[in-house]
Formats: C-alpha cells, structure tokens, sequence
C-alpha cells in the first residue's frame, strides 16, 4: 500500500479532478470517479501518478467499435497532453510497458487527425492570441464559426451559427467574462466547452459548478485536438 500522505494528496487533487473529468466529460461523474480511487489503496507510485492510476484503474472501460479512439488510447493522450506527463510516467501510470505507451500515443496522433470536425466558437479578447487559437483549432480540422472579443460577440455569435463546441478564455478585459459569456450561451444551448486559462486553479476551487475541461496556457496543438475530440463525443462511445 502507498504510504501517501494527506497534504500529497491534497496538493495534486486539482490536477486529479481535472484529468478525471476529461475521461468521463463532465465534471459530477468526473468528481465521483476520483472520490471512487480514493476509496481504494493506491499503487506504489508518487502522489500524483499514483491517484492518476488509481483514476485509471477506477475508470470505466467503453471501448466500442465505432470509437476513433480506445479508452487507453484517450488516457495515453491525456495524460501525455493536458496533464504533461512524460509517456514514461504515463505508461507507469497505465502500468504498460514504456515502448507499448510511446506506440499507442503515435497511433492516437494519427488517429486524432482524421476525427470528425466540428464548428468551433472561440472566446478569446486578445488578437494574436485568438489568431494563433484559431489557427490551431482548423489545424485540428475543425471549424471556426467566429472569434468573439466580448460576452456579447459571443451570445451574438452563438445564436447566429450555433457551435459544437465553445473554446473560451476568461478573462476578455473590458469585454467581461468567458465564464459569463459561457453560461448566457448555454440557457439556449447544448454545447459541449473547454476552457483555456492561465491559471486552471482558479477553475478547480470545488465551489460551484466547474468546467469538465481546462487547457492551461500556453499549450500544445495535441493538448487543444484530444480536448476537442474528448469534449465533443464526451468521453463516452458512440451510439451504436
């Protein structure tokens, strides 16, 4: 049994949140799988890879045939990607050979690139950045429908050519709130949202409702195409 102490454990569970609500795509049954690793002794690893694996092991398996990508497929690029592991603390963390996990992340790589696209709205107040998110998001090969620079841009936007999926930041300056543009959009409807920021632990308080998904800036083009493809089927199989 990992002797791991509280105050470890503590000090890593806003990154344990954050990757468990990326495997399940919204954040109560993400939450409910990390307080279901904890109920359970965890490997021996350091305090962080050790609660991943306990998250993994805790996971349910969804593996259908008409998914683009296995579940540990989506772990694999998780980890490696939005939680910045290297493949071989990810492939502890998955308890897979180092050579298997470096394997399974070039085939989801290639994987990822041939996805369905989806129309994207990006909330972003900053010109280059938004230019550079944009970039990104097509190089994903999804669409962007708008850039909003302002709450209202982006109600606007939304009600005019409603997305798949929001990518917005927080804070827009003069222009308000990501969160507040988010949740106007959201009372007329269902889209799934990630939420790039600076500083992703003032996202992970535990009070209130939280996102499912936090890229945290700056990030990598891989980071930005598993969340996309993670938040768009989230976490979850297709229909059959």
């Amino acid at each position: 049994m990992n002797a791991v102490s509280p105050s470890e454990l503590l000090r890593v569970l806003p990154q344990a949140r954050r990757f468990a609500r990326a495997i399940t795509g919204e954040q109560p049954s993400g939450d409910a799988l990390v307080a279901e690793a904890l109920r359970s002794p965890l490997p021996e690893l350091p305090a962080r890879l050790a609660l991943y694996a306990a998250i993994v092991r805790a996971a349910p398996k969804r593996d259908h045939a008409k998914d683009a990508l296995t579940s540990r497929q989506r772990q694999l690029l998780l980890l490696m990607a939005l939680e910045d592991l290297s493949s071989d603390e990810a492939a502890l963390v998955l308890g897979i050979d180092s050579n298997l996990a470096l394997a399974e992340a070039d085939a989801a790589r290639a994987t990822l690139r041939t996805v369905t696209a989806t129309d994207v709205l990006v909330i972003e107040d900053e010109p280059i950045i938004a230019m550079d998110v944009q970039r990104l998001v097509e190089a994903c090969g999804h669409r962007v429908v708008g850039v909003a620079a302002s709450e209202a841009d982006a109600v606007r936007i939304a009600a005019a050519s409603p997305p798949g999926l929001i990518l917005a930041d927080i804070n827009l300056g003069r222009g308000g709130d990501g969160s507040v543009a988010v949740s106007r959009i959201l009372q007329t409807l269902k889209v799934p949202v990630i939420f790039v920021t600076a500083y992703p632990e003032r996202l992970l308080t535990s009070e209130g409702i939280e996102p499912a998904f936090i890229i945290s800036k700056p990030f990598e083009p891989l980071a930005l195409a598993i969340a996309t493809y993670q938040a768009v089927t989230a976490g979850r199989s297709p229909l059959a």
